[in-house]
């Protein structure tokens, strides 16, 4: 049994709350590890969090202007000497483009070939699988990425979601929220298969628990009506059912819904409401695009819906954000506004789409001038690459 296979097998063999352990005793018998440790990004993408058995009894790494933090950003190995012959690698673990956070070991030098690194990569591949699975029986790793306590509406929200990036040869994902411990109506929502790339971008009405509620309603609406095979449409009018029939009108969640082919890059689009796409063209400038304003969904009773076609081409980046970006303010009261906004994603030519949420509202945040924004801000990316 090669390296390789020898860890991968204690991966999946260990139980869900000792993989690291499993995988340290292999590293250390086959690599000659000397440390081994998983660090896990929190929910705000500033800090690596270690996992440890009691959560934050390790110090947290910063994302920025650290060895393991590049490793995350960049999405390669890093390789640093601790001395006496000996290196530290961060190996990040990503799952199908979702970056969970960095496999650290520290083994003699004479290990860090170009072999050897592959070989380690390959493994903080397979953790990452792992840890996936294995948050379906053992909260360790969810606690692990908390670098503060959760509000209950936040909770719900996060397990809402797919992920915080996604990539296949045909496009790259990238999306991110604020604030990350408080939010409560702002969602986003992808599925894709061999043929489509479904997208939802949503922003509910209201605060704390009741916003998170209505969202979570809105959302499982709309995926029981895609896993039916519904048009895009369908699904809109399907939620837009359901949210009417339980709040009768009182509450309802705007949603911009986009239907990708993934062979020709045509694409069916549902503005229901306040999210906008905004589009970087290769060799061109930022362009909001719009669409034919519909009801947000819940709003009235049997709202038909209808979708607009939308090509986007090879090289295409496409921006979605929710009003909460819009509508940010200045300590002066000035509001963030779109030609803020089309410099800000402007900016962000040369960062890869799952760096470019956050970049945006940092942006954002250096404009408001205060940590914790009013309402939720919601940015997610698109990269069109085509086949």
């Amino acid at each position: 049994m090669n390296r390789f296979e020898a860890a991968e097998r204690a991966l999946r063999k260990a139980a869900p709350h000792q993989l690291v352990d499993a995988l340290g005793a292999v590293l250390t018998d086959r690599y000659a590890a000397k440390s081994v440790e998983l660090l896990l990004v929190d929910y705000g993408l500033t800090v690596l969090q270690p996992v440890t058995a009691l959560p934050h009894t390790g110090e947290p790494v910063p994302v920025h202007n650290s060895p393991a933090g590049r490793a995350f950003v960049v999405q390669q190995s890093v390789v640093e000497g601790v001395g006496e012959g000996m290196a530290k690698v961060h190996c990040p673990v990503t799952v199908r483009g979702d970056r969970l956070g960095v496999l650290c070991l520290v083994v003699p030098t004479d290990v860090c070939t170009p072999e050897r690194l592959a070989e380690l990569a390959d493994v903080a591949e397979v953790l990452g699988h792992e840890v996936v699975v294995a948050e379906r029986d053992t909260d360790l790793y969810l606690r692990a990425r908390r670098k503060d306590r959760l509000t209950l509406a936040a909770e719900i929200q996060w397990q809402l979601l797919p992920g915080r990036s996604c990539a296949r040869p045909e496009y790259e994902l990238g999306a991110h929220l604020e604030p990350a411990y408080a939010i409560f109506g702002d969602n986003f929502d992808w599925s894709a298969t061999e043929d489509r790339l479904m997208l939802y971008v949503t922003n509910g009405m209201g605060e704390g628990i009741e916003a998170a509620l209505l969202t979570s309603l809105a959302i499982n609406a709309l995926r029981n009506a895609r896993r039916a095979g519904l048009s895009i449409a369908d699904q809109a009018a399907l939620a837009d059912q359901a949210v009417y029939a339980h709040y009768r009108g009182a509450s309802y969640l705007s949603v911009l819904m986009v239907d990708f082919d993934l062979a020709t890059g045509r694409a069916r689009v549902v503005d229901a409401g306040s999210p906008r796409m905004w589009r970087l063209r290769r060799g061109g400038a930022v362009q909001p695009i719009t669409f034919e304003a519909q009801l947000p969904l819940g709003m009235f009773e049997e709202t038909d819906y209808v979708a607009e076609d939308f090509q986007v081409e090879p090289g295409d980046r496409l921006v979605f954000v929710s009003d909460g970006v819009y509508e940010a303010a200045s300590p002066s009261g000035e509001r963030y506004g779109e030609r803020a906004l089309a410099r800000a994603i402007a900016a962000t030519q040369l960062l890869p789409a799952a760096e470019v949420p956050r970049e945006v509202l940092r942006q954002l945040a250096a404009h408001r001038g205060r940590p914790v924004p009013h309402d939720d801000a919601l940015v997610v990316c698109l990269d069109w690459h085509g086949r």
